[in-house]
């Protein structure tokens, strides 16, 4: 009698088919709060987290290792496709506007200050690389420390921290010249 043959690496493991119900059972309020925190607001956010589900809907099989990695990165990069869309959509050249800033436009006690700050800071981290926004969001957003990021997205903690201090960087950057633009004190 033949012994049988060990399992080559080339033969697919069998994998079940996913549960897109039970998935969403579990993760979906993951997903809506990782998309909330690069998105800053609800609806958004749930924008977002539909189109992570409708995308895994649209797929015959998910080869995730991590489904909760694999679920907050989509979550994070449907968020910024939506911030970056609607920046895009919303944008109008400061020139069209000028003559109707009022010269307290922005002065400190304006109430809606912080608000656009968070705006224009998740504008700038729409602009990184999806890598780098996604490490981004998960330090600063959801306030994960270097080791958890580098586990999530499959690096280094030396990559990440490398990678958060060039994001920093390069927002701190965007946002000076922006204000000082904006300000007219260029």
């Amino acid at each position: 009698m033949p012994l049988a043959q060990p399992a080559t690496e080339a033969e697919p493991l069998p994998t079940a088919p996913l549960d897109l119900e039970e998935t969403f059972r579990e993760h979906h309020r993951m997903v809506f709060w990782a998309a909330y925190r690069v998105t800053g607001n609800s609806s958004d956010a749930e924008d977002a987290m539909q189109t992570v589900f409708l995308r895994m809907a649209r797929r015959e099989t998910i080869c995730a290792a991590n489904m909760e990695s694999y679920l907050r990165r989509s979550a994070v990069n449907a968020a910024l496709d939506l911030v970056r869309s609607k920046h895009r959509s919303s944008a109008v050249p400061i020139d069209e506007i000028a003559g109707h800033l009022q010269d307290d436009s922005l002065a400190p006690d304006r109430p809606h200050r912080d608000v656009e700050i968070r705006d224009r800071l998740r504008h700038a981290v729409a602009r990184l690389s999806p890598a780098a926004a996604e490490m981004f969001a998960l330090r600063y957003f959801e306030e994960r420390d270097n080791s958890e990021i580098a586990e999530l997205v499959g690096t280094t903690v030396g990559t990440v921290a490398v990678t958060l201090h060039r994001s920093r960087e390069r927002i701190k950057k965007e946002l000076e010249n922006e204000l000082q633009n904006w300000g007219g004190t260029k």
